[in-house]
């Protein structure tokens, strides 16, 4: 399992090729990789803070449970911090699995519980103001799917 809280970015093409190299064994790969949006049309930048170590833990144990749920073979979660532009990767998910169905559900698994659970605090700055981003129902609604 690869977890990694970056302010770098990464290059998604490259990060999936060695993922797959890895997870030789799987019989399927999922991936994920999100972007920065301008929802609004005036967002100029979002700056994306953490705590170092608790963001890490928080991620293992959400994958954790992923592989445990789903009998992943391999996991990748990278995420970034700090500012990020319209278009930047924001984060990436891959999964790897013996079967594409459980790669596929391990991997909305994952980013339902990232999006939602993660401790990330997100700022979005437009041209004229500094909001911080607040949860979402539709998303605090998605984790009802994986309750046990």
């Amino acid at each position: 399992m690869d977890i990694r809280v970056q302010s770098e970015a990464f290059a998604p093409g490259q990060e999936l090729d060695a993922f797959t190299r890895r997870a030789s064994a799987a019989g399927a790969v999922v991936s994920f990789t999100g972007v920065v949006r301008d929802v609004t049309g005036g967002l100029v930048a979002m700056e994306i803070e953490h705590y170092p170590g608790m963001t890490e833990r928080a991620i293992a144990g959400m994958v954790e449970e992923a592989v445990r749920r789903f009998a992943l073979l391999d996991a990748l979660v990278i995420h970034r911090y700090g500012r990020l532009a319209p278009g930047d990767q924001i984060m990436m998910v891959a999964t790897a699995s013996a079967h594409r169905g459980a790669a596929f559900a391990a991997a909305e698994f994952l980013m339902d519980w990232l999006k939602s659970r993660a401790p990330f605090w997100k700022k979005e700055l437009t041209t004229g103001a500094a909001d911080w981003v607040a949860a979402r129902q539709e998303d605090e609604d998605q984790l009802d799917r994986w309750q046990d």
